[in-house]
């Protein structure tokens, strides 16, 4: 019983984790089907809440905005963070690179109240000044993609470390141009940890409240922001539905991410294996 119960300690440990990381979602995604409003009895299965879903202008106008400030800041977010890594990886030595490097990362070990406020008070200030910009859909844009270039560049970075040099010291060897070599060369082989920061920046901004809740201005109101004011009046079952239809487009999205990656990982493989024995064939011929 003792062997056993070591042998699979680290699956059931393991089972428990998920257990309490994912039954709470599954719970509300069971009770957005829920026929009436009962919170702690199912009593028969109901698309209610979804009908009831397509018919609040708030909650569809605030996903429509979240997808559309989630799009361009994983964007933006993906390629500041592309420039970003590869200045801290490929010049080890430049004035200002510990404090560049610093800002960077600082929003990753930040509270985002802090983040939020903060740009908050940029925003307002340069408002004043200047006379915009207009908090709204562009502040949250922005703010977003101090965060989410944060987390990018951890990804891409740490990629373009493992990255083999040689391959790019061979395309400039032959003549290549550093602007060459960068996108002919570096930014292919890195190309599927830029397409994971840009998830990754999509779902950190899809979901957000706090610093949307700083920047956004009147009548501008993401999906999250719309679901938590709905919250603090009370629990409604349009919530759950709602809050099932975020957690199915984040995982459309990652679902869809992985499966690229699978395919791409199986087609560089059977290249490799092809070049390979290519090159077989060929010595054995000499």
């Amino acid at each position: 019983m003792k062997q056993l119960l070591e042998k699979h300690f680290g699956k059931f440990w393991l089972a428990l984790v998920f257990a309490f990381l994912y039954l709470p979602l599954l719970f509300m995604i069971v009770f957005s089907f829920n026929s009436t409003r009962q919170d702690a009895r199912f009593t028969g299965f109901s698309l209610r809440w979804y009908e009831a879903l397509t018919r609040d202008t708030k909650i569809v106008e605030g996903f429509w905005l979240s997808l559309k400030i989630a799009t361009v800041t994983g964007m933006l977010s993906a390629v500041l963070a592309t420039f970003a890594a590869f200045v801290l990886v490929r010049y080890r030595r430049f004035l200002g690179r510990t404090v560049f490097s610093g800002m960077v990362n600082a929003p990753l070990v930040m509270p985002e109240v802090i983040i939020g406020l903060s740009l908050l008070l940029l925003f307002v200030g340069t408002q004043n000044f200047f006379g915009f910009p207009q908090r709204g859909m562009g502040t949250i844009i922005l703010g977003h993609t101090l965060l989410g270039m944060a987390y990018g560049m951890v990804v891409i970075q740490s990629r373009l470390l493992e990255m083999n040099r040689s391959i790019e010291e061979a395309a400039m060897d032959l003549g290549a141009r550093p602007m060459q070599v960068f996108f002919l060369v570096t930014l292919p082989n890195i190309f599927q940890a830029i397409l994971a920061a840009f998830l990754l920046a999509f779902t950190l901004s899809f979901d957000d409240v706090v610093i949307a809740e700083f920047l956004s201005g009147p009548g501008v109101n993401t999906l999250p922001q719309v679901i938590f004011g709905y919250a603090r009046r009370g629990i409604n079952p349009t919530i759950y539905a709602a809050a099932t239809l975020l957690i199915v487009t984040v995982t459309v999205v990652i679902v869809a991410y992985a499966v690229w990656v699978a395919r791409a990982t199986r087609r560089r493989d059977r290249e490799i294996a092809a070049a390979m024995r290519a090159e077989t064939v060929a010595l054995s011929t000499n």
